[in-house]
C-alpha cells in the first residue's frame, strides 16, 4: 500500500482536545519531535481563540523540550505519565496545571493492555523506515511503543532521515501477552535476542507520515566534578570489595546505572579499573560513557531501552555504526526493566538519590516532600530485583545548607526493605544483615557529611525505644529547618520533644 505523506501542521490539526496520544521514545531519543512541536502552536491558537485545548500524554519515560517543553509552555497537558524530567512540565504538574501519575516504568504498558487508563487515539512513532507491510524500523529509544502502537485507533510516523537505515538489527521488539496467558521470558543473558528487529504495525491504522530530519538534542553532562568523580570512586571500590571478597561470581555481573553526571562518573571509574573484568550492561539508558567502554572493551554488550547520547556521540556513534552494531540492543521498556529479568541474570543495580534517611530509606522524587522533581523511573524496577541495590548522593547540596543525608526521609520511594548500599563523596554505608539502628550508625558514620553528624547522632539518642527508634516529632526537624531559615543545620531537636 502507498501511504499519505503530511505535514507536521496537518497531523496536528486532526488531534482534538481531550484526545490522548502514545508516543515512541525513552528520554529523548526516539520522541517525536514536529507533530508535538505544531500541536503546541494549535493548542495556542485554540486558547487564544477562547477555546479548551489539552490531550493526554503516555510515553515511555522523558521526553524533550519537543515534546514536554512546548506542550507545557502552550499549557496543553492534561495528563501526563510515567516519567518526566523537564523543567516547563515539572512547574505545571506542581502547580496542578498537568495531572501527572508517577508509575514505575516496567508496568506502564501492561497496565495500558490492562485497559487501566482507557483508550489511545494517536500513536506517534519516530522511525528510521518503513515499509508497505508496517514494519518499522525505530530510531534510537524504544519505551512503550510497541502497546501504544497496539492500542491506537491511528498512527503517524515521523520519518526521521538523520536515522540511518542501518539503525535496523539493533532492536528487539516483543510484545507481552498478558495474564492468564504470559509466559516466562527467556532472557538469561543480557545479550540474548528474543523478538523481531522491526515493530510491526497495521499499516492502515496509519493515517500520515511526516518526513523529519533532526538529531534527538542530547546535551552533553558536565565535566564530572569533584564530588560526582569521589562518589564513582566509592561505588567502584565498593565493586572491587566484592569482587576480591568472591560475592561477585569470577565472570562479574551486568550492571544497571541511572541517568546524570554521578552514573558518568562512575562508568567512566569501572573503565579504568584494571580488577574488574569486562561485563555487561543491562539497563534502561546507555549514556555517553557506556559507547567509549564498549570501545575499550571494557563493556562487552550493552542491553538497553534508549541511547540517550549527545548528538555528537549520537553522530560517532551512526558513522561507526558496524562496530556497535553487534554490541547494543535497544529493547521495549517492560523488557529492559522487567524485574523477572532483572532477578534472575542478577543484576547490579545504581541509582541516584535526592535523598536517604539514618535507617536505609530513600527518597528519589520529591524535593523536600512535596516538589516533584522528575519521577521514581526505572529505579523500583531495578532496586527491588537487584543482585545488589546502590544509591548514591553528595552528601550536601546548596553548599552544605542541605543534608542529602537526614532523620526521616519526607517522601519514600525505596524502603530500607529494597536498599543495600548508600553511597556518597563522604563514604560507603553497607546496610546488608544490620539491624536498623546498626544501619543508622553505619550511615551517619560513613555518608553523613562532618557537619551533619552531630545532629544526626542527636536524633538517634531521642529515640524511645522500639527496633526502628524514630521520634516522629523531630523527625522533619532537618526540613522544617530549611524551610524556615534555609540552613539544615539549624535544626533544633528540642523545638519539637
Amino acid at each position: 500500500m502507498s501511504f499519505n505523506f503530511i505535514t507536521a501542521e496537518e497531523a496536528a490539526s486532526m488531534i482534538n482536545n481531550g484526545d490522548t496520544l502514545g508516543l515512541s521514545g525513552f528520554t529523548a531519543p526516539g520522541a517525536p519531535k514536529f507533530i508535538t512541536e505544531a500541536l503546541a502552536k494549535r493548542a495556542e491558537a485554540e486558547h487564544e481563540a477562547g477555546r479548551p485545548f489539552k490531550v493526554n500524554i503516555f510515553t515511555g519515560a522523558s521526553t524533550s523540550d519537543h515534546v514536554d517543553g512546548c506542550l507545557s509552555r502552550a499549557n496543553a497537558i492534561n495528563m501526563r505519565a510515567p516519567y518526566q524530567n523537564v523543567p516547563d512540565l515539572r512547574k505545571r504538574i506542581n502547580s496542578h496545571d498537568c495531572h501527572y501519575f508517577d508509575r514505575h516504568l516496567s508496568e506502564m504498558a501492561q497496565e495500558m493492555r490492562y485497559g487501566f487508563y482507557g483508550g489511545i487515539d494517536y500513536a506517534i512513532i519516530e522511525a528510521a523506515d518503513i515499509n508497505e507491510k508496517g514494519e518499522v524500523i525505530l530510531g534510537t529509544g524504544i519505551g512503550n511503543i510497541p502497546t501504544y502502537a497496539k492500542l491506537a485507533k491511528k498512527i503517524f510516523i515521523e520519518l526521521n532521515d538523520r536515522l540511518p537505515s542501518s539503525i535496523y538489527g539493533m532492536h528487539d521488539i516483543i510484545l507481552l501477552q498478558d495474564p492468564p496467558y504470559r509466559r516466562e521470558i527467556p532472557i538469561y543473558a543480557a545479550n540474548d535476542r528474543i523478538g523481531s528487529p522491526v515493530l510491526k504495525i497495521d499499516p492502515n491504522k496509519v493515517v500520515g507520515i511526516v518526513r523529519t530530519s533532526s538529531l534527538d538534542g542530547v546535551k552533553p553532562f558536565s565535566a564530572v566534578d569533584e564530588v560526582s568523580q569521589q562518589i564513582g570512586s566509592n561505588v567502584v571500590r565498593f565493586l572491587i570489595s566484592e569482587y576480591r571478597s568472591g560475592r561477585l561470581p569470577a565472570e562479574f555481573l551486568p550492571l544497571q546505572s541511572g541517568v546524570g553526571n554521578v552514573a558518568n562518573a562512575v562508568l567512566y571509574d569501572l573503565g579504568e579499573s584494571k580488577e574488574l573484568p569486562p561485563f555487561m550492561m543491562y539497563t534502561e539508558v546507555l549514556q555517553d560513557a557506556v559507547l567509549e567502554l564498549i570501545k575499550k572493551g571494557k563493556c562487552s554488550f550493552a542491553s538497553t531501552c534508549s541511547m540517550t547520547v549527545a548528538d555528537a556521540t549520537e553522530e560517532m556513534l551512526f558513522n561507526d555504526i558496524n562496530f556497535f552494531h553487534d554490541k547494543i540492543m535497544m529493547r521495549p521498556a517492560e523488557i529492559s526493566n522487567n524485574p523477572e529479568v532483572i532477578r534472575r541474570i542478577g543484576v547490579i543495580a545504581m541509582n541516584t538519590a535526592l535523598e536517604a534517611d539514618v535507617f536505609g530509606s530513600v527518597n528519589s522524587t520529591h524535593v523536600l516532600g512535596t516538589k516533584m522533581m522528575n519521577g521514581i523511573g526505572g529505579s523500583g524496577d531495578f532496586t527491588r530485583n537487584a543482585y545488589i541495590s546502590i544509591f548514591s548522593c553528595p552528601s550536601v547540596t546548596k553548599g552544605g545548607l542541605i543534608s542529602n543525608i537526614v532523620p526521616m526521609v519526607a517522601h519514600p520511594d525505596h524502603s530500607e526493605h529494597s536498599v543495600d548500599i548508600i553511597v556518597t563523596d563522604q563514604g560507603i554505608a553497607d546496610l546488608r544483615h544490620k539491624d536498623p539502628v546498626e544501619r543508622a550508625h553505619e550511615i551517619i558514620n560513613n555518608c553523613a557529611h562532618p557537619d551533619y553528624r552531630p545532629l544526626l547522632r542527636d536524633y538517634l539518642k531521642l529515640g524511645k525505644g522500639g527496633q526502628t527508634p524514630h521520634t516522629l516529632t523531630a523527625a522533619f526537624a532537618f526540613h522544617n529547618a530549611f524551610n524556615e531559615t534555609g540552613d539544615m543545620r539549624n535544626a533544633d531537636f528540642g523545638k519539637y520533644c
